[in-house]
């Protein structure tokens, strides 16, 4: 029913409407009596088989919501009956900010792909405190974080603290952006040195609290194989836990879309299926380059159960979904964990 009939009625819609627009519906749809236990019925899927431990956490299953859908914590406690072993919010930075201007979200059908400008646009850290406050489920949850765009870099160290700080009740573990192509100069971060720096402030801090939390490096899929062996490096000497590979790419082919509409585009991250095979080969180089001595999430183009079990098998521990659960619906979940339940 997603592909036949709601997918075709909210792709007539603006892209960033359509995605709001479906918040709501979801909201609605848990509040009616008995769609809780239907929506549990239906998508999602429970087997030991699923179970994952890593970085000390013990996920109920392998596939997870990659951050950037929900942003301001707005929508996680619902996505657990959607089938999601984990829910990644944010980008959340300091200050609330509007982000870049509209429009800045752009479907290409033909390549099942998005590409986004968005530039964490959010509201603010307090605002997604003040939600998980209110947490009703069990669903794990990760904090993604990243710096404000007003904020030079080189205080940024000073943002990605003040969102730790505030988030560290709140979230199962930390994610590092620091390769939103959307954010002015923020990439910069990603070199070594600076990126050293502000891994290992924010570690310094971290084994300050009671009980450490996770804390993992997002990185772009555009990296070169050695800035990958600097990331490998950098996670060693820094002691974070793991990664997430990869990010939107700034990178345009291969596209079936004609070059024409791409370029009135413009600039934004490309996600989806043109990413699939360069993200799944940075996983697997970053897994062998390290010997598999740390997790790595792995996302980008994740549409079927067949493309996270390459995932997997490339190296990663875990993977996460965004843009092929637009194109595919609310189902996509529950096929990846049945075919990974049969596969693994």
């Amino acid at each position: 029913m997603y592909k036949s009939i709601i997918k075709p009625l909210f792709f007539t819609l603006n892209p960033e409407r359509a995605h709001y627009l479906s918040f709501d519906l979801l909201k609605f749809a848990l509040k009616l009596p008995g769609m809780k236990g239907w929506f549990k019925r239906r998508f999602v899927v429970e087997d030991d088989k699923l179970k994952r431990t890593v970085f000390g956490i013990e996920f109920p299953n392998p596939v997870g919501l990659a951050a950037g859908f929900d942003k301001d914590a707005k929508l996680y406690n619902e996505l657990e009956y959607v089938g999601f072993g984990f829910v990644e919010i944010g980008t959340v930075t300091p200050k609330p900010q509007g982000g870049n201007p509209k429009p800045r979200l752009f479907r290409l059908p033909k390549d099942e792909a998005l590409i986004n400008r968005m530039g964490f646009n959010n509201e603010g850290v307090e605002a997604a405190v003040a939600r998980l406050k209110k947490r009703k489920t069990k669903i794990i949850i990760g904090g993604n974080i990243g710096k404000n765009k007003v904020t030079p870099n080189e205080e940024a160290t000073s943002d990605y603290e003040k969102c730790f700080d505030a988030l560290y009740p709140w979230v199962d573990y930390f994610v590092v952006n620091v390769s939103s192509p959307n954010t002015p100069n923020l990439r910069d971060l990603q070199e070594k040195e600076p990126l050293k720096a502000l891994l290992n402030h924010l570690m310094e801090r971290n084994r300050t609290m009671e009980v450490p939390k996770p804390l993992l490096l997002k990185i772009a899929p555009d990296l070169t194989d050695g800035q990958l062996d600097d990331i490998v490096d950098i996670v060693k000497e820094t002691g974070i836990d793991g990664l997430i590979a990869t990010n939107t790419t700034i990178a345009r082919a291969p596209l079936t879309t004609p070059a024409v509409d791409v370029e009135a585009i413009g600039a934004g991250g490309l996600s989806g299926q043109p990413v699939t095979d360069r993200s799944t080969t940075v996983i697997k180089y970053l897994h062998d380059k390290s010997n598999g001595s740390f997790p790595i999430i792995g996302v980008g183009g994740i549409a079927s159960g067949e493309q996270a079990l390459a995932k997997m098998k490339a190296g990663a521990s875990l993977v996460q979904v965004y843009t092929g659960y637009i194109y595919e619906g609310p189902e996509l979940p529950a096929r990846i964990n049945r075919y990974l339940r049969e596969h693994l």
